[in-house]
């Protein structure tokens, strides 16, 4: 069966934080993801972020099929070790010719590898839901899109987008808060599908996002009081144990983009399809 590299995108300090108030890692949200649809296929992780970053041993990147970037809460545009790795590995892997998926910060530091820039958002942060994510005339026909509707939500959190995406690739799919929300992006011999929101976020994940983020929620006028945060996430939970529930489904705004895994996650379907199978 294939075997995937998971590059893992937060340093073990990240990590460690997360894991210490039952929020799951980036490369392990990906790892679910994948697993639910493609129950057969192996996955290796390798934690870029870290000083000891190793493939596992007696391995190298000619032994996998591709690689798959999970998110991050680090900066793309910064000078450190833990960014500069992570770019540095994309572009070896790269040279392999195998293909490469990516979220979020994939997408971001794919774009910075192959010449474009990242920057902090002008529209702050995007949380939650993407809303009305609009395929351009490339994404309605690429096989990376297939089956997602002309306009459609996606689950999301970042503070930096593409500012401008380099010569070679194409664009995908925009909305009104980043003009870039996926894009092709070749590098060296190898391209990167990748989008700026997360198809592999369920909504437990997404309720373990607001209970992270809290602080920054309120004082980023998200919500005004904590028990209005402390709401929305309850009903999160609630749409996540009955996804068929019309009250909670009208209450957050999302309908089968959001609710039906298939649907969620087509992007992370039609890739393992399309490119590694």
């Amino acid at each position: 069966m294939p075997h995937l590299l998971l590059m893992e995108g937060n340093p073990a300090k990240v990590r460690r934080k997360a894991e210490s108030i039952n929020v799951r890692s980036a490369s392990d949200v990906y790892a679910h993801a994948i697993k639910a649809h493609f129950p057969d296929i192996e996955m290796s992780i390798i934690y870029a972020a870290d000083k000891d970053a190793a493939l596992p041993e007696g391995m190298s990147y000619e032994d996998f099929d591709g690689m798959v970037i999970s998110g991050s809460s680090l900066r793309a545009f910064d000078e450190t070790f833990a960014v500069q790795n992570q770019i540095k590995i994309l572009k070896e892997f790269c040279e392999t010719g195998k293909p490469v998926l990516g979220s979020c910060w994939g997408l971001q530091i794919a774009a910075i590898a192959a010449g474009g820039t990242v920057a902090a958002s002008p529209n702050g942060r995007e949380i939650g839901f993407a809303r009305k994510i609009t395929l351009t005339e490339e994404g309605k026909t690429h096989p990376y899109m297939k089956g997602k509707p002309t306009a459609f939500d996606a689950p999301c959190i970042h503070y930096d987008e593409v500012s401008a995406l380099p010569s070679s690739a194409t664009l995908l799919c925009s909305n009104k808060h980043s003009l870039v929300q996926g894009a092709i992006i070749p590098i060296g011999k190898s391209e990167v599908w990748a989008v700026q929101y997360h198809p592999e976020f369920d909504l437990e994940q997404l309720s373990m996002l607001f209970r992270l983020y809290k602080k920054d929620l309120l004082t980023q006028g998200f919500f005004d009081k904590e028990e209005d945060v402390n709401a929305y996430q309850a009903l999160i939970d609630a749409a996540a144990t009955n996804p068929n529930s019309k009250s909670h489904a009208w209450q957050l705004g999302v309908d089968e983009d959001i609710l039906v895994p298939e649907n969620r996650r087509a992007e992370i379907i039609n890739w393992i399809k399309h490119q590694i199978l």
